[in-house]
C-alpha cells in the first residue's frame, strides 16, 4: 500500500484531454500585449486576447503605473482591511463609480474574486438563485459558496426565467437573478430590460457581469446597463479591469450601502491583499482615458463590423455574436485544434475553444478583435481563414 501512486489518477486524466483534443498547449509571449505579439521568437497576429481597446501596452498606463510604483512602492503590504489600503484604491474606487454612474465601487484582486466576493453576501442558505445557463464560471463558484437555492434557466429563455420566479412568489428569503451581460463564449447580450422588468415584478435582486462589456458597450465603454440606460435598475453591477481596460481587478458597483457592506463582510476583500500600487495607477489612467474620448471604442466597434461581415460572406459561421467577441464556428474539437494549428503555422494566434468551456459539439475558433488592429492587419487575417477553411473543406 505504501508504493501506490497517490496521483497516478492525474496522468489518466491527462491522457484523456489529449485524446479527445481538449488539452490546452499554452503559450507563452515574450513582450507586451498589443495587435501583434511574440511566441517562440515570432511575430503572431494576436486574434486571442482580450485586450479590446489596446490598453495593455498603453504609454499612458505604463507612466501612470510608474508613477504610482515612485510614490506608494510595489506592494500593498496587507489586506484592505488593516493596512493595504492607500489614497490611491480611494481614487480608483471613486473615479470608477462615477464613470459607472453609480453611488460607490469597491476594487478587488479580479474579476472572479468580484463574483467570488459579492454573490454570497446577497444570497445565502434558504435563498434562492436564478441563474442563466451559460453564465461564467465565477459565478457559478459564487452561487455554489452561497448554500442558496440555484434555479438555472436556459440560455436567453425570459419566459422560463418569469415561470420560474412565479414559482417562488412566496418565498419570504432573499431572490438574486444574475447573468452575464455580455457571454464570452458566443458574444451575445443578455436581455437585461427583460431582466430588470423581472425583477423588479417579483422582487428579486438583480445583477450583471459586465466583465466583456466594460470598455466596450455603452457611451465611452461604460457597459451594458448604459447600452441599455437601464440607470440604477440593476441592483448590482459586478465588472473586470483587467480585459478592455487593459490592466488587471475586479470591482462591484452599486448604492453605497451595498459596497460598505461588501468592505466589511466579503471575503476576498477581508482576506486578500489588495491591487498593487502600479494597477491601480494605471487602471486609474485607463479610465480616464476612456472618460475623456470615445475614439477608442468606436474602432473596436469598426473593427468588428468589418471583419465579421467579411467572415460571413467569405463562408463561415460566426453564431449569434452582437459584440466583437467573433466566434468562428467548427463544431468537432478535433477539425478545430488542427484549424488552430493551421493558423498558428501561418503567423495568426487564434485558440481552439472546446468541452467544458462550449458545449461538446459546438467547437471553436474565437476571435477577440482589438481597437489597435490595423486593416491590414484584418486583411491577412480573413485571407488567412479563408484559404485554410478550403484546404480543410470547410468552406
Amino acid at each position: 500500500m505504501a508504493d501506490r501512486d497517490v496521483l497516478g489518477f492525474v496522468d489518466e486524466q491527462l491522457q484523456q484531454l489529449h485524446d479527445a483534443n481538449l488539452y490546452n498547449d499554452i503559450r507563452v509571449l515574450d513582450g507586451e500585449q498589443g495587435a501583434w505579439v511574440v511566441i517562440d521568437g515570432e511575430k503572431k497576429l494576436n486574434l486571442c486576447s482580450n485586450n479590446y481597446l489596446g490598453l495593455a501596452g498603453d504609454d499612458d498606463l505604463k507612466e501612470a503605473a510608474i508613477a504610482a510604483i515612485r510614490k506608494f512602492g510595489v506592494g500593498p503590504g496587507a489586506v484592505r482591511t488593516i493596512a493595504g489600503t492607500m489614497s490611491i484604491h480611494g481614487q480608483l474606487e471613486e473615479e470608477l463609480a462615477r464613470f459607472k454612474g453609480r453611488e460607490a465601487s469597491v476594487v478587488v484582486q479580479s474579476g472572479f474574486n468580484a463574483n467570488l466576493t459579492v454573490i454570497p453576501l446577497l444570497v445565502t442558505k434558504g435563498d434562492i438563485i436564478y441563474s442563466d445557463s451559460l453564465n461564467h464560471a465565477s459565478i457559478i463558484d459564487g452561487c455554489r459558496l452561497s448554500r442558496a437555492q440555484i434555479r438555472v434557466y436556459p440560455h436567453l429563455d425570459m419566459q422560463t426565467l418569469e415561470q420560474l420566479m412565479k414559482e417562488d412568489v412566496d418565498h419570504d428569503g432573499n431572490k438574486l437573478v444574475v447573468t452575464d451581460g455580455v457571454f464570452s463564449m458566443d458574444g451575445d447580450l443578455a436581455n437585461l430590460p427583460a431582466v430588470a422588468d423581472l425583477a423588479e415584478q417579483y422582487g428579486c435582486i438583480s445583477m450583471v457581469d459586465d466583465a466583456h462589456g466594460e470598455g466596450v458597450l455603452g457611451s465611452h465603454g461604460a457597459g451594458i446597463v448604459n447600452h441599455f440606460a437601464l440607470g440604477e435598475r440593476i441592483n448590482v453591477e459586478m465588472g473586470t479591469l483587467s480585459k478592455a481596460m487593459g490592466c488587471v481587478g475586479g470591482f462591484v458597483a452599486g448604492d453605497a450601502r451595498l459596497i460598505e457592506y461588501i468592505k466589511q463582510r466579503g471575503r476576498p476583500f477581508l482576506f486578500s491583499s489588495s491591487l498593487t500600487p502600479p494597477e491601480a495607477g494605471a487602471n486609474l489612467a485607463s479610465i480616464r482615458k476612456l472618460a475623456a474620448s470615445d475614439e477608442l471604442v468606436e474602432q473596436l466597434w469598426d473593427n468588428a463590423r468589418y471583419f465579421q461581415g467579411a467572415m460571413r460572406e467569405i463562408g463561415f459561421d460566426t453564431g449569434h455574436t452582437e459584440t466583437p467577441i467573433t466566434p468562428v464556428m467548427i463544431g468537432d474539437a478535433g477539425v478545430s485544434a488542427e484549424f488552430s494549428r493551421r493558423l498558428f503555422d501561418r503567423n495568426i494566434f487564434a485558440q481552439s475553444i472546446g468541452f467544458p468551456t462550449v458545449p461538446a459539439g459546438m467547437a471553436r475558433i474565437r476571435v477577440m478583435l482589438s481597437a489597435v488592429h490595423s486593416r491590414e492587419d484584418l486583411d491577412y487575417a480573413l485571407e488567412t481563414f479563408g484559404d485554410i477553411g478550403k484546404e480543410m473543406d470547410l468552406i
